[in-house]
């Protein structure tokens, strides 16, 4: 049996601000458990549901040394759909309202958190063969394995895999803030290890220090070995490359299920999408105040509103695609520009572009089943979730060949009949205009091949259990 933990800052129901969530909130459920035993660590946030913190039980409290500051620890443990979730109690480091904040606190509460991690483990009973942890705020946990924690027997043999949800966000601040609340030797400081530019960076030390290191698809762990994508890590992910995979997310297909999602007004399938999956446009139209037309060509955005999500080439493009015959219906919050802009085309063109500037888990679920197409003309995507969502609803993406859109959108080729979507190449507002333009034509003009678009699409599979069998594979490989 082999022993896996899970180490990460969110994980769905619990705490959720992104994807990554999702991936630990649903990988560990799909390993075969009579081979593994998969526990998840996360910190006990105060800002975590009520009913979820009512249900924690004591394990145990000790204090732990912070180079120099004693602090408390404790742990909590529920039993959630079969998986054993511990929770790091600390109320100095995890109260307030949002699980992220100020950098300067998150250096600090992340060092905390995953020297915590690790000195629980003992006291609960759990050595596992593998630690595998989730982005910067676990970075320090292999750089711990192979420095303090590596001379008792209990730790000696652990491994540890680092997994890159976005290399974006790796937790840098200076040298000495960095030493002085890790407690780790000048030793560590070096351009080979956690320095980076004269700063500190966690994340740089769990890739430098795990035994494997993982990304979120196949193209994101090739273009992060450039420099366009390597975010000033380029060199280091070159470097690694022999211990560098990439293993596409999936998503759960019993929440993402048009013929049971409780949030839909029609459910529907591959067998009887053709009649009923318009139905739930007819209701969208409706509540959104947009003109109510069957055979208006309804495109869908949800997504935190940032430059990352190529917003500016729609921004450009907006006016022009707005003479066309569709309707735009967008979902999420982000940047205020965007926000904006956003609110100003649904003002001047009411009927047909709909600007909801919030976020709702039941909206996002109405607009995936009920538009005809949708819209992630990303700068970069490690992973996406969004499309995956929406081939599972049979609404066919319109994406840019870029990390894990690449590898999970096939492009539509009208001479073979294949593809489960639309696909462009260039970060370019024209270029993207005329795929959507390509996928109208395609719609209005060639019915059929739309519907068969639809099928090939809710055929595709993205559950989770394709990823956690390559996991697995990773597993014991190390």
């Amino acid at each position: 049996m082999k022993r896996v933990l899970f180490v990460a800052s969110e994980c769905v129901p619990f705490i959720k601000t992104g994807g990554l969530a999702d991936v630990v909130g649903s990988l560990p459920k799909c390993f075969d458990k009579n081979e593994f035993d998969v526990r998840v660590i996360l910190p006990k946030y105060q800002c975590m549901r009520e009913e979820f913190k009512n249900q924690l039980q004591y394990v145990t409290h000790f204090y732990m040394e912070l180079n120099w500051r004693q602090q408390y620890v404790g742990v909590l443990h529920l039993e959630y759909e079969g998986i054993h979730y511990y929770f790091i109690d600390n109320e100095y480091y995890f109260s307030g309202p949002k699980p992220y904040g100020n950098i300067r606190e998150d250096i600090e509460k992340f060092a905390f958190f995953s020297r915590a991690a690790l000195s629980a483990l003992p006291l609960i009973g759990f050595q596992p063969d593998i630690v595998h942890c989730h982005d910067w705020q676990t970075g320090l946990i292999p750089v711990y394995l192979k420095d303090k924690f590596h001379e008792g027997p209990f730790f000696a043999n652990m491994k540890s895999i680092m997994t890159i949800h976005n290399l974006k966000f790796q937790g840098v601040y200076d040298v000495n803030t960095i030493r002085d609340v890790t407690g780790l030797p000048a030793y560590y400081f070096t351009p080979d290890k956690l320095e980076a530019y004269g700063d500190g960076n966690y994340l740089k030390g769990g890739i430098v220090y795990a035994d494997a290191v993982t990304t979120v698809s196949e193209t994101y762990a090739e273009e992060i070995k450039q420099p366009f994508y390597g975010e000033h890590l380029d060199g280091l992910m070159r470097a690694r490359s022999n211990c560098l995979s990439g293993i596409v997310n999936g998503i759960d297909y019993n929440e993402y299920n048009p013929e049971t999602d409780p949030f839909v007004t029609q459910h529907y399938n591959a067998r009887t999408f053709r009649k009923e999956k318009i139905k739930n446009k007819r209701a969208l139209q409706q509540e959104l105040g947009l003109e109510q037309n069957d055979s208006k060509f309804m495109i869908g955005i949800v997504s935190r509103l940032t430059d990352q999500k190529g917003f500016d080439l729609i921004a450009y493009m907006m006016d022009e695609m707005c003479q066309h015959d569709l309707q735009i219906v967008v979902l999420g919050t982000g940047e205020e520009k965007y926000e904006n802009m956003f609110r100003h085309f649904a003002w001047k063109y009411p009927g047909k572009v709909s600007a909801n500037i919030f976020y709702s888990e039941g909206l996002s679920h109405k607009i995936y089943a009920s538009c005809d197409a949708f819209l992630m003309p990303s700068l970069f995507e490690p992973c996406g979730l969004s499309q995956l969502m929406s081939l599972r609803y049979g609404t066919i993406p319109i994406v840019r060949e870029t990390g894990g859109l690449k590898d999970t959108v096939w492009a539509y080729n009208e001479y073979e009949g294949t593809g489960t979507g639309f696909s462009f190449a260039n970060y370019n507002a024209h270029e993207m205009f005329n795929t959507v333009k390509y996928a109208m034509y395609i719609y209005y003009e060639k019915k059929r091949e739309w519907n068969k678009l639809i099928d090939r699409a809710m055929a595709a599979d993205f559950s989770w259990n394709t990823s956690a069998q390559k996991y697995a594979q990773l597993y014991y490989r190390l």
